[in-house]
């Protein structure tokens, strides 16, 4: 008698045919036998019927329109299962990652949501992100069984299905790109605690099929936003300032700032600023973050 599965994995795509059904042939030979979910958005290159013909036990969803980041609440208003893994078309979780990640939740019920370590193909090197992840200088419970996180990256994390759905999973404003540091920390402010996992293994190709200046622009933006609407005015001011000034003085990042400007009335109808134990943690990240070389907006 088969175990019902903890955890449904669900992918979005948009015109990468051959990287998702690539990540779908892995993702769907793994021993961890969890159920996979793609939301295909709105893709012009036969994306849809390719997963429908070669993989028939993929539920699939076909977004009339390029949800972007958004897709990922349609998936999991569907789903049955307690956790949800986000998978990118271009990345690919490990053989018994899945397991590992709902075997925390499982134990920890007060954890929201488990990210794992990144290696970057083809030379598995870690992304330059991880460290940070490992470092991370924000306190927590002693229960917690990784470092605390304030944020996280969707494609190699899984969420606790109900935390995700208290806090209304992505903002369809966002879109996509960086559209999980508001959903982190809502996360944070109702109480739920982020870690990350050295065990959780989490492979990433990286598509050449994107185009990054639009998604540097999109990332200046809703970095912008997200300051404005959880972070005291100070605080928004202080890291407003550091991001300018680490981003290349060209048009995609004044597209980007009058894209934010533009949506101030928005930003302040739905400024919601995170609880002090909250933004004492986000402080103590700044420094992390003014170093990193993850978080320089290039492209």
């Amino acid at each position: 008698m088969s175990m019902r599965p903890r955890t449904t994995v669900v992918v979005i795509t948009h015109n990468r045919r051959d990287e998702l059904l690539r990540t779908l042939r892995h993702m769907t030979a793994l021993p961890d036998g969890m159920p996979v979910v793609v939301v295909d958005n709105a893709s012009t290159d036969g994306t849809a019927d390719a997963v429908a013909r070669q993989h028939p036990d993929v539920e699939l969803i076909r977004a009339e329109q390029n949800l972007g980041a958004v897709a990922r609440n349609v998936a999991v208003d569907l789903i049955g299962t307690p956790y949800v893994a986000f998978c990118d078309d271009d990345t690919r979780w490990q053989p018994g990652a899945l397991t590992r990640a709902a075997d925390l939740l499982d134990a920890h019920p007060g954890l929201g949501a488990v990210t794992g370590r990144c290696l970057v193909e083809p030379d598995l090197a870690e992304d330059p992100i991880i460290p940070e992840l490992r470092e991370s200088p924000v306190p927590g419970p002693d229960w917690l069984p990784g470092p605390a996180l304030l944020g996280v990256l969707a494609a190699l994390s899984t969420f606790r299905v109900s935390a995700f759905r208290e806090v209304g999973g992505f903002c369809p404003r966002l879109w996509l790109g960086g559209e999980e540091e508001l959903l982190a920390l809502d996360l944070a402010a109702r109480g739920w605690w982020m870690c990350w996992a050295e065990d959780v293994v989490i492979h990433h190709a990286p598509s050449s099929s994107r185009d990054s200046r639009r998604r540097r622009q999109l990332g200046i933006r809703n970095t912008l936003w997200t300051l404005w609407l959880r972070r005291p005015w100070r605080s928004a001011w202080r890291r407003t300032r550091a991001v300018l000034d680490s981003a290349p003085r060209d048009a995609a990042t004044a597209a980007a700032v009058a894209e934010a400007l533009a949506g101030l009335p928005w930003v302040l109808r739905h400024r919601r600023v995170v609880p002090p134990r909250v933004e004492a943690g986000l402080v103590l990240l700044e420094d992390a973050q003014r170093r990193s070389t993850a978080r320089r907006y290039v492209g």
